[in-house]
C-alpha cells in the first residue's frame, strides 16, 4: 500500500469512528434525558392522580417500555444494515431518535390533554426504543469494521464512550435546569433538554452523510455474500452467539441504568439528597467514562485479542462486588464517600463496556453481523437494562432495604461472567484479506 493510500485509510478510519461516536452520543443524550425526566418530573406531570411511589413506578415503566420496541428495531435495522448497508441504516436511526425526542419536549401534560398525555408519551418513547434498537450495535460494528486489526479495540471502545458524552450533556442540561424554581422547572424547564436535541441531530446527520460505507460490507457485496434474509441465518447458525451476547450485557446494562436512573429517585426520596447533588454525582461519572473507556480499549489492542475476553470476564466478576460497595457508601450521605462509591462502580463498568464492541462484533460473520449484534444487544437490554430501574424500585419498596437491589445487580454480573467464559472472538475483521465465505459461524467455547 502506498503512503498516500495508507494516509487515506487512516483518515477514513478517523472519520468513521468520530461519526459513530458522535451519533452514539446524540442517541444516548436523547435516551438519557428521558431517564432523568422520568425520575425527576414525569410522575407529577403525566401521572398526577396517584401516590408519589406509584407515580414514580409508572414513570419508570414508561422508561422501560422503550426497550419493548428495541428488538423490533433491531430486526428491521439489522436486516437493512446487512442487506443495504451500514451507512444509510445509521442515518435513519439517528433521524428517528431526534424526531421522537423533540416530540417529547413539545408534548402537552396530563393537566392539558388528560389521558392522551401519557399515551403520546409512551408512543414517542417506543419510537426512541425502535431507533436505538438499530443504532447502538450498528455504530459499534461500523467503527470496528473500518479499523485496522491493531486499532479495532480502541476504536470500538471510543464509540462506546459516546454513551458517556451523551450522558454528560444530558445531565449538564438537567443540572442547569434544576437551578430553576420548582414551578419553572415543571412548567417549561424540563422541556429544554429535549428541544436542544434538534440542534445535535442536525449536526450528527450532516456528519453521517459524509461517511463511506463499511469496507467489510463492501467486501460482502463484492464476493456475493449478501443474504436475502440475514435474520433467518442468524437464528439458524448463530443463535448461540446471540444468546451469549444477550446474557453478557446483563452486568453493564443493569449496573448502568440503576446507577444513572434509579439512583436519582433513590437519592432524593430515600437518602434525602437534592436533585442537584445526585445529578452532579452522575455527571462526574460521565467524565470517568469518557476518559477511561477508550484507554482500556487501547490497552486491549496492545495486550492482544484474548485480553478482551479476560477483561470482560474480570470486570463482570468485579461488578458482583462493587454493587454492595456502592450502596454502602451511598448510605453515608457524605458527598465525598458517595462519589467514591460511584467511582468504584464505574471503573469496573468502564472496563466491561470498553471491550464489548469488538469482543461481541467478532463473534459473528460479516454477512450477518449487523443482525446478530442488533438482536443480541437488544435482547440483553430487554432482559437486563430495561427493567433494572423498575425492579430496583419494586425491590426497595417491598423490602425497605438496598441489599436486595445490590444482590440483583450482583446476580446480573454473574450471568455476564458465565457468558464471557463461553463466548470467544473467532471472526477476523480483515475481510479484504480473507474471503467472507471462510469466516466461521460457530462459537468455539
Amino acid at each position: 500500500m502506498t503512503e498516500s493510500a495508507a494516509a487515506m485509510n487512516r483518515r477514513r478510519e478517523v472519520r468513521t469512528v468520530a461519526a459513530s461516536m458522535i451519533g452514539t452520543a446524540i442517541e444516548f443524550y436523547d435516551f438519557s434525558i428521558y431517564g432523568a425526566a422520568a425520575s425527576l418530573v414525569f410522575s407529577h406531570l403525566f401521572f398526577p392522580d396517584v401516590s408519589d411511589f406509584v407515580g414514580t413506578l409508572l414513570s419508570l415503566s414508561t422508561f422501560a417500555i422503550a426497550f419493548v420496541a428495541r428488538p423490533i428495531g433491531a430486526a428491521v435495522f439489522g436486516h437493512f444494515g446487512d442487506r443495504v448497508g451500514r451507512k444509510g441504516t445509521l442515518f435513519v436511526t439517528l433521524m428517528l431518535m431526534g424526531v421522537a425526542t423533540v416530540g417529547i419536549g413539545l408534548l402537552p401534560t396530563y393537566s392539558q390533554i388528560g389521558v392522551w398525555a401519557p399515551i403520546l408519551l409512551v408512543f414517542l418513547r417506543l419510537v426512541q426504543g425502535f431507533s436505538l434498537g438499530g443504532e447502538q450495535s450498528g455504530a459499534m460494528l461500523m467503527s470496528v469494521e473500518s479499523a485496522r486489526d491493531k486499532r479495532r479495540g480502541m476504536f470500538g471502545a471510543f464509540v462506546n464512550s459516546g454513551a458517556g458524552w451523551g450522558l454528560l450533556f444530558a445531565n449538564l442540561a438537567f443540572l442547569a435546569m434544576s437551578q430553576l424554581s420548582t414551578e419553572a422547572f415543571q412548567s417549561w424547564g424540563w422541556r429544554v433538554p429535549f428541544l436542544l436535541s434538534a440542534v445535535l441531530v442536525v449536526v450528527g446527520l450532516y456528519i453521517r452523510l459524509r461517511l463511506e460505507e463499511s469496507p467489510e460490507f463492501e467486501q460482502v457485496k463484492k464476493v456475493g455474500e449478501v443474504r436475502k434474509l440475514p435474520l433467518v441465518e442468524v437464528f439458524q447458525t448463530n443463535w448461540r452467539q446471540v444468546a451469549l451476547l444477550a446474557f453478557g450485557l446483563m452486568a453493564s446494562g443493569v449496573s448502568y441504568y440503576i446507577a444513572i436512573v434509579y439512583s436519582l429517585s433513590y437519592g432524593v426520596n430515600i437518602l434525602g439528597q437534592s436533585n442537584g447533588t445526585m445529578l452532579s454525582l452522575v455527571l462526574c461519572m460521565t467524565v470517568l467514562m469518557i476518559t477511561l473507556v477508550p484507554f482500556i480499549g487501547w490497552l486491549s489492542d496492545r495486550w492482544g485479542m484474548e485480553s478482551r475476553r479476560r477483561i470482560f470476564i474480570g470486570s463482570s466478576v468485579a461488578l458482583m462486588a462493587t454493587s454492595f460497595i456502592w450502596f454502602s457508601l451511598l448510605q453515608t450521605r457524605q458527598y465525598g464517600l458517595m462519589l467514591l462509591g460511584f467511582v468504584i462502580l464505574f471503573v469496573a463498568y468502564c472496563a466491561n463496556i470498553a471491550v464489548t464492541p469488538t469482543f461481541f462484533a467478532l463473534a459473528f460473520p460479516a454477512r450477518v453481523r449487523y443482525s446478530g449484534m442488533a438482536i443480541g444487544f437488544t435482547l440483553g437490554t430487554v432482559i437486563g437494562a430495561s427493567i433494572a430501574p423498575l425492579v430496583a424500585t419494586a425491590v426497595q419498596g417491598a423490602t425497605g432495604s438496598w441489599v436486595g437491589v445490590a444482590a440483583y445487580m450482583s446476580g446480573a454480573a454473574l450471568l455476564a461472567a458465565v457468558a464471557g467464559l463461553l463466548l470467544r472472538e473467532h471472526v477476523p475483521v480483515g475481510a479484504p484479506r480473507r474471503s467472507v465465505a471462510d469466516e466461521g459461524e460457530s462459537v468455539s467455547a
